[in-house]
């Protein structure tokens, strides 16, 4: 069980690539505890794990040996349903490349995970017009992703990763495919969405930039966390 502010607990990880001689070994007992409503970067060399421990922490990938703690749940021991609930609710994933549906609308994509949910749209019909409000899409809402820029489609994933209120986004090189006004726009965004919303934000990036944004940095250095 972990303390009451942290959010995220990872307690001496293993995780390999590969069998026999082709294995790759990733984290050899790497531990990392996230308290509630911090913004926190994680850097490292190309290669060295980085990406890998965000599918860790959001259940994305199960092959590993340790404890990861979301909230108070141990999501080694979890089934699938109960995982994917925890995805559902507590989770906002934001990946480089946008991940949206070419053949809905923005308004359509940033619901799309709380119909998945069967919850009601109505529900949340204030806390999507925040949202449209926070990330600037009001004009855009009825557009294809294909008629908006790089920085437009990055606003339009998080703003469907933030509409259900996770207590957590993990965000996979966010800015990696958007030029430097752009980028800035999108870490700007996440820094709002840290101090007025209480978001507990993991980025992993490789720019120092970006991360100046974050209230910690923690490295992965020697497949350990340092920091």
């Amino acid at each position: 069980m972990n303390g009451n502010n942290i959010v995220i607990s990872v307690k001496n990880i293993y995780k390999t690539f590969g069998k026999g001689e082709a294995a790759q070994s990733v984290f050899e007992g790497a531990s990392l505890d996230i308290e509630k409503g911090s913004f926190v970067s994680l850097m490292g060399e190309s290669g060295s794990g980085k990406s890998t421990l965000l599918y860790l922490i959001g259940g994305l990938d199960r092959d590993f040996t340790g404890d990861i703690f979301v909230g108070e749940d141990n999501i080694t021991q979890l089934n699938d349903a109960k995982l994917s609930e925890i995805r559902c609710k507590k989770i906002g994933f934001v990946f480089q490349f946008y991940n949206l549906a070419a053949n809905l609308t923005v308004e359509d994509n940033i619901l799309l995970p709380i119909e998945m949910s069967h919850r009601r749209i109505a529900d949340y019909k204030e806390k999507y017009q925040e949202i449209l409000s926070i990330t600037g899409l009001e004009s855009k809402v009825k557009s294809y992703p294909s008629q908006l820029s790089g920085g437009q489609q990055q606003r339009v994933a998080i703003a469907r990763a933030v509409l259900g209120e996770p207590e957590i986004i993990l965000a996979d090189e966010a800015t990696g495919n958007l030029d430097a006004a752009s980028g800035a726009e999108i870490m700007q965004l996440f820094r709002r969405l840290n101090e007025e919303k209480g978001v507990t934000i993991l980025q992993v990036t490789h720019s120092a930039e970006c991360a100046s944004y974050s209230s910690r940095i923690v490295k992965l250095r020697n497949r350990v966390i340092e920091g």
